[in-house]
């Protein structure tokens, strides 16, 4: 019995390419970068005078912060998009592209079930307000970088 890779399928091709790693890097970064900027940096609302946390440039960057971070992780997905990567071929390109479409229409319908009196007390979704409907269409993009690959 030959031993079996299951980082290396020949057919299909590796699972753990450079682009892969780079793109996964990319969607946690962006992540991290939004959590941290919510939970560390931003002032908060509900108090009068809060200040904002550090590092100083982070905060003078106030909603730039969603900007640079959903931008990183819609990078890295559509960095994903790419044949060397396992969503970039065989059934990860439909996977990724239904899953785009499909975050994107949630994150647009829940905004908009959400934005009369709830919406305060969903985080992310609070500070963004009209432009959470740029973040649904962000994924929906993306979904069609995913489609481009499709055979």
């Amino acid at each position: 019995m030959k031993d079996i890779d299951p980082f290396d399928d020949r057919q299909r091709g590796p699972v753990l390419s450079v682009r892969f790693i780079v793109a996964l890097a990319l969607m946690v970064l962006g992540i991290a970068w939004i959590v941290y900027y919510y939970v560390a940096v931003r002032p908060d609302p509900t108090v009068l005078d809060s200040v904002p946390g550090s590092p100083a440039f982070m905060a003078d960057l106030v909603r730039w912060n969603y900007v640079i971070g959903f931008g990183l992780f819609f990078l890295g997905l559509a960095v994903s998009a790419h044949p060397s990567t396992p969503l970039g071929r065989g059934r990860g390109v439909v996977t990724g592209m239904l899953g785009c479409f499909i975050l994107g229409l949630i994150w647009i319908c829940t905004f908009y079930v959400l934005a009369n009196d709830q919406l305060d007390s969903v985080p992310v979704m609070n500070d963004l307000r009209q432009s959470n409907l740029f973040v649904g269409i962000g994924f929906m993009a993306v979904g069609f970088t995913f489609a481009t690959r499709w055979e």
